[in-house]
């Protein structure tokens, strides 16, 4: 091994998120090329890679990159445009004729790109977003450096994107023809809801995800509404369906999933499947709260996401880290619910393995990708530092987020996104918006 091409972290506090690993202290991560070569005590990887460039972080812990696991990316231009709303009042009067007048290619990059620099600068380093014009959020994600779960997204009414869910499912398989083989990317297969997709189109996706070993992305179960309209219309609860069409397996990745019976937490734990906790889009919405206690007691992998800025309205994969420990105690009356470790697995190893993607990511360990966030606790309102990992969790933010690493190539330096030029972005975003004023 060559030295000159090494990178060393050298941080006060480590974190590899490795199966009961402790916080390790005066540790080096060491990067070589886009992977991590070693993780080892400071002073025996200051002899073993005596030239390497030296990165020191005296005051900050290292986590693996945070990865949120299901976001609209460019529905960040709709944050704050319809509030204290329900879901179905929220998505048919305000943001379905909203997408309908203005989503297009340039908007769905634009806000795609505005979600990265949010995400980079909260410690996020994979976005396993659900939107029209997957182009837009592939081109955006490359040109920010972020890594993406980019959608074949399908619904069943047309969009200023598609005509029908052929239309969608074409046009989805030519932007992954595209852009296959971009390491920053992965794809799903990802029908929107059992509201809005129809048996054959389901069966379609099923065989899709089949065919390119994909990963599925559906909303389910997130209101009592749907399940009650799915009773109507199918004559049983929309995972019952799902199951009779042999979608409930380890490819699926349902988001929400609030209204869960015992015998529906149990099916999806025997199907493997992983579930989606969005905790503050749900609360925002009036949804509801996910029975995280008897999913973790039934062995589900229960991983986060933050949902859309439209709904969240923040894409702070901080916030949802905390709210999931704190509303798991408060709704369950058991403090060990899900715990500081429990609620940063989520965010990381638990959701690797959900994308996929646990042989090279979601822990700091010797040859995985080097994803790595530095979180600054010096601050006043971080002191003292008893437990650095119940720290990121109870009392650290995204603000303290200070550099980041994707691929052991830094995309954010002193909060400071180093890929695009941020200031350009928020005057087309401005530009975009006083359109959009204009023209409602």
């Amino acid at each position: 091994m060559t030295t000159q091409a090494v990178k060393l972290l050298l941080p006060r506090w480590l974190i590899t998120m490795t199966p009961d690993s402790p916080v390790l202290e005066q540790h080096a991560l060491a990067i070589e090329g886009e992977r991590i070569a070693a993780v080892l005590p400071r002073d025996e990887a200051l002899q073993r890679y005596a030239d390497a460039e030296r990165v020191e972080l005296p005051h900050h812990v290292l986590i693996p990159g945070l990865i949120n696991a299901h976001t609209h990316s460019a529905m960040s231009l709709l944050r704050g445009v319809a509030d204290d709303l329900a879901l179905m009042d929220w998505l048919n009067n305000h943001i379905w004729p909203l997408e309908r007048q203005w989503v297009s290619e340039d908007w769905t990059y634009q806000g795609s790109l505005l979600s990265a620099a949010e995400a980079l600068r909260g410690g996020v380093t994979y976005l396993n977003d659900m939107y029209f014009f997957p182009t837009a959020m592939a081109r955006a994600a490359v040109d920010s450096g972020i890594r993406a779960g980019v959608s074949i997204n399908v619904i069943d009414f047309p969009t200023g994107y598609a005509a029908n869910a052929q239309d969608y499912i074409e046009k989805g398989l030519a932007a992954y023809e595209q852009f296959k083989g971009e390491k920053l990317l992965d794809w799903t297969s990802a029908p929107h809801a059992p509201y809005t997709v129809s048996d054959e189109t389901f069966i379609q996706l099923r065989q899709l995800a089949e065919k390119y070993d994909l990963q599925m992305h559906c909303h389910i179960h997130e209101t009592q509404d749907e399940i009650d309209g799915s009773l109507k219309q199918y004559g049983e609860r929309p995972l019952a369906r799902l199951n009779k069409l042999g979608l409930l397996n380890a490819k699926m990745i349902a988001v929400h999933m609030v209204h869960l019976s015992d015998d529906e937490i149990d099916l999806v734990a025997k199907q493997g499947v992983h579930l989606v906790h969005n905790p503050s889009s749900n609360l925002k919405l009036a949804s509801g709260v996910a029975p995280v206690k008897a999913l973790e007691a039934a062995g589900v992998n229960t991983i986060l996401g933050t949902d859309g800025a439209a709904s969240n309205n923040r894409q702070d994969m901080f916030s949802e880290i905390r709210a999931a420990a704190l509303l798991a105690k408060g709704v369950t009356g058991d403090p060990l619910t899900v715990s500081a470790r429990t609620a940063l697995e989520m965010a990381t190893v638990r959701a690797a393995k959900a994308m996929g993607r646990a042989s090279d990511l979601g822990t700091l360990e010797a040859g995985k990708l080097a994803d790595v966030v530095a979180v600054a606790l010096d601050s006043i309102e971080c002191q003292p530092v008893y437990h650095a990992d119940a720290q990121l969790v109870y009392v650290a933010g995204r603000e303290h987020v200070t550099d980041v690493w994707v691929g052991g190539r830094q995309v954010l330096s002193n909060r400071n996104v180093l890929t695009f030029d941020t200031q350009a972005l928020q005057g087309r975003v401005a530009d975009i918006v006083a359109k959009m004023r204009a023209g409602r």
